[in-house]
């Protein structure tokens, strides 16, 4: 039996996994969650199957998206990754990543995780979703935008309110697979 899917995911396995084992899926792992920010950066303006089929040279890239060691990049390090085919190289989004990793760091040390402080944006639990179709699904909401808002004056870059909100989608702060989808909570 065929597995129906939430319609932005087409037939590619690539994408069938994310969609099946990350998308919507409760992200609590500090290092997962600025993997997972950082991408979402990568991805501005590109569509996400881009970034899903170079993750892996990403994560080698970055040092597994320690926040410890990419905060620690220098201009050498920014060179070599943008002399890299194997992810985009934006000079724009490289320097961002770093430059989160080092915001990244201060929240931690702040509010004792990353996590504590970006799911409090979502009351500490998923917020789930029954829409009938991807049409319903809004690219921001009031809870992404103050998430964009506070992440910006933190010093983060390229964390707009829509970008937020598929990053909410990923970590799963909220969940949006839509009820045809075998992935739908709702009952």
């Amino acid at each position: 039996m065929t597995k129906i899917r939430c319609e932005w995911c087409s037939d590619d396995p690539v994408y069938q996994q994310y969609h099946d084992n990350v998308w919507g899926e409760p992200v609590h792992d500090d290092r997962q969650l600025f993997e997972m920010l950082s991408l979402e950066g990568a991805q501005a303006g590109l569509s996400w199957i881009t970034i899903l089929k170079r993750q892996d040279a990403y994560k080698e890239l970055f040092d597994n998206f320690q926040p410890e060691i990419v905060a620690q990049y220098g201009e050498d390090k920014i060179a070599s990754l943008l002399e890299d085919k194997r992810i985009i190289r934006n000079k724009l989004k490289i320097n961002s990543v770093v430059t989160n990793a080092r915001a990244f760091l201060k929240v931690q040390e702040e509010f004792g995780s990353f996590d504590a402080y970006i799911w409090q944006f979502v009351g500490g639990k998923p917020k789930i979703n029954c829409f009938n179709s991807i049409a319903e699904i809004p690219a921001k909401t009031k809870e992404s935008e103050a998430m964009s808002k506070d992440l910006k004056k933190r010093g983060f870059k390229f964390v707009g309110a829509t970008i937020c909100y598929a990053y909410m989608q990923a970590c799963g702060m909220v969940n949006d697979h839509t009820k045809q989808c075998f992935k739908y909570p709702c009952s």
